[in-house]
């Protein structure tokens, strides 16, 4: 994409985090942003800072097709077309496997691995209308496994799998789709509150930019699968 001006995307789990790093830095590009959240009072929340006719707040629950179909119609009757969707959303449950409840492994696959694809699915047929851009935000964790971590390893491992997989159907109709595989992040991710202590970490407006330049990218190019991590770990 040469020009992103007036470009539309829809960012799933933007209301904060990366998705809001990534939604600041397509605005800010000129591009019309819809995102998405769980609750209607955190998607007032990021439409009160971001305070701009060029985002769309939608209440969306990714584990559900039927909120994805009908966040992917708002977007298509407001804008008339979607360029750019990033599946972002996700949760962390970490246990011992013994310990974790199927509960917490259900809550996990349903909007890490389900929700990536119920957001594809509903967006497809206007991506493939636009010759768009799919991205999925994905993990070191999606190759990386780890103790207490066996239920979003295998959410994570399973997005990268979908991606790469999905990258190969949709190319023949001049679809790109990629995978972002961040490492630490200064996010509110597993109850984080991100302050100085977060400093050594990538910032969302690094996913951000990582982006930005994917959407730039010459077209006959395509970065399938990005791994992305802290230049130098935490001191301890």
């Amino acid at each position: 994409m040469k020009d992103l001006k007036n470009k539309v995307a829809y960012i799933t789990g933007g209301t904060k985090g990366i998705g809001f790093g990534v939604a600041k830095a397509l605005v800010n590009e000129g591009m019309k942003v819809a995102i998405s959240g769980r609750s209607q009072s955190s998607v007032d929340q990021a439409l009160k800072e971001f305070n701009s006719d060029a985002v769309l707040g939608i209440v969306s629950d990714v584990s559900k097709l039927k909120d994805e179909n009908k966040a992917v119609t708002k977007i298509i009757e407001k804008w008339e077309h979607i360029d750019v969707v990033l599946a972002n959303a996700g949760v962390g449950n970490f246990a011992p496997i013994d310990e974790m409840t199927a509960e917490e492994w259900h809550q996990m696959i349903d909007v890490n691995l389900n929700g990536v694809f119920h957001t594809l699915k509903a967006s497809v047929e206007g991506l493939k209308k636009s010759k768009g851009y799919y991205i999925t935000l994905a993990s070191l964790a999606g190759t990386n496994f780890f103790a207490n971590g066996a239920g979003y390893n295998a959410s994570k491992f399973g997005v990268v799998g979908f991606t790469q997989a999905a990258m190969l159907d949709l190319r023949q109709y001049d679809i790109k789709v990629s995978t972002i595989m961040p490492g630490s992040v200064a996010t509110h991710f597993n109850d984080n509150e991100p302050s100085e202590k977060d400093a050594w970490k990538i910032q969302p407006e690094d996913i951000g930019q990582l982006v930005v330049d994917l959407l730039k990218m010459n077209e006959r190019t395509l970065p399938s699968k990005i791994e992305i991590r802290p230049t130098r770990p935490d001191k301890k």
